[in-house]
């Protein structure tokens, strides 16, 4: 089975060979896996510092002549993209170019640009900003302010909270990272969901968990599975977006969320609840509320759900101000664990967040507007250049998941690349690399970045159908669901 590697650690070969999965391709093989190693590379799967076997090790392992690794192996220096030592082995490494993104069109990423108004409600806070220098400087709960406006939201939103249930993190990634380093221990089981944010699982597969999946797809969730998983395992913490789920764009109906909460509660599991997507509602006809809501009408259930979210998705991408909601004991934990890794939250930062929060309601209906003509815009250019290609219609967050005809994501992904459209290929939000037949697209882009990298993508999957690529069989295939 393969799996993300963790940045530093040596990868076996029998390893690589999973990651690969069907890499074969036109012309030379060296140049075909030469190919599909630069993907795993850019887009993390094997992390920059990684050791990578040697090219006897992945010879054997591929069954292959050493003379085609040799060769791919020698392309990836000429990129860029390995290092090689006498006696030390070959390393990944990603170019300075790479590394900083340079692309015509970005499908990679599901980045907000600021919402209409918040350079008008930042330009509007002139001297309050020198406020800021009388706050500590060393801050590892977060601004009073803004944790009394998350509790507030959380309360309006139906989940009544106080200000010392919240913790303010750097963004929604550091607090799951958090949370993983200090609630897991190694060895402990962990669930997670499959497709699912990728940097999610791989913070706790950082912290020692033992990663178990289960199935999501734009139709929502198979919740007798995940019950059965959760009372057969017990795991320690499950991993889950219910609310326009990443990268699916699923919604959990109320009834399974509760469901899903008495069978966590039965189980002794905490659920870790990313609430990062649950604002960006399009034209959803039903709000259920903080997913915790429930929870806290179970006697005794409370502890059991800790839930994150963050301004970058609603507000804007570069605001890296996010937080925690979870009982005051778990609160304290993460304030105690938190020195090793970071020191505390920006002043400056937490002051416009607590000036968004405040005008949250507003923000959010004109987030909705754009998020609304964007989603329409990409619909309507895949199904035309596109017309095979399953297209869900999403009713919130920021990207679809759209069913391609053939197991080719990551050879897609790769030609992409080369004509200037950076994306990220379907086995990039898996654990196990499965997912060969579906793609994430944002819907963030500029109005016209959407149609030129629809255009794009769509030259590159006509050239792709047109050559005789290799499809796995069927034994092969992940389930599409």
């Amino acid at each position: 089975m393969s799996k993300v590697v963790e940045r530093g650690a040596r990868l076996s070969a029998r390893a690589l060979v999973g990651l690969l999965g069907e890499w074969n391709g036109d012309g030379h093989a060296y140049v075909a896996l030469a190919e599909r190693l630069r993907l795993l590379i850019r887009d993390g799967r094997v992390p920059a510092g990684t050791r990578l076997p040697s090219e006897r090790e992945i010879a054997a392992a591929l069954r292959r002549s050493r003379t085609t690794v040799v060769a791919a192996y020698q392309a990836l220096r000429e990129t860029g993209h390995l290092v090689s030592v006498r006696g030390s082995g070959s390393v990944a490494t990603l170019p300075h170019a790479e590394a900083a993104s340079q692309h015509a069109v970005d499908f990679a990423h599901a980045l907000s640009p600021p919402v209409e108004g918040l350079d008008e409600l930042v330009a509007s806070m002139g001297k309050d900003f020198l406020a800021a220098l009388d706050g500590p400087e060393v801050d590892l709960l977060g601004n009073p302010g803004l944790r009394t406006a998350v509790a507030q939201r959380f309360t309006e939103r139906g989940l009544p909270t106080a200000p010392d249930q919240i913790l303010i993190t750097l963004g929604a990634q550091h607090a799951i990272a958090l949370v993983a380093h200090t609630l897991l221990h190694r060895g402990d089981h962990a669930l997670v969901e499959s497709p699912t944010y990728p940097y999610a699982y791989e913070a706790l597969r950082r912290a020692g968990a033992r990663l178990t999946v289960t199935p999501v797809s734009a139709e929502g969730w198979d919740i007798d599975h995940l019950i059965d998983l959760l009372g057969r395992l017990r795991p320690a913490l499950a991993y889950l977006m219910p609310d326009f789920h990443n990268p699916t764009g699923a919604s959990m109906l109320p009834e399974d969320r509760v469901r899903v909460l008495t069978a966590a509660r039965r189980a002794g599991t905490t659920l870790l609840v990313d609430e990062t997507t649950a604002e960006l509602t399009i034209d959803r006809p039903w709000d259920d509320g903080p997913f915790a809501r429930h929870g806290h009408r179970m006697t005794g259930a409370g502890s059991t759900v800790l839930t994150v979210g963050s301004l970058s998705k609603t507000v804007w991408g570069g605001l890296r101000l996010g937080w925690v909601r979870a009982e005051r004991s778990i609160i304290q934990r993460l304030v105690q664990a938190r020195p090793a890794g970071d020191l505390g939250n920006p002043q400056m930062e937490q002051m416009v967040g607590v000036r968004v929060m405040q005008a949250l309601p507003d923000l959010l209906n004109r987030r909705s507007a754009q998020l609304r003509a964007h989603r329409d815009a990409l619909c309507r250019h895949v199904r035309d250049r596109l017309p095979t290609w399953q297209v869900p219609m999403v009713q919130g967050g920021l990207s679809l998941w759209v069913g391609l005809d053939r197991p080719v994501s990551s050879a897609l992904a790769l030609l992409c690349h080369t004509r200037g459209l950076a994306i990220s290929a379907g086995p990039r939000f898996t654990v196990d690399g499965s997912h060969e037949r579906f793609l994430r697209l944002p819907f963030t882009a500029p109005l016209p970045d959407l149609e030129r990298g629809i255009t794009v993508l769509a030259d590159c999957w006509n050239e792709i159908q047109s050559s005789p690529h290799r499809v796995p069989a069927d034994q092969h295939l992940p389930s599409v669901l």
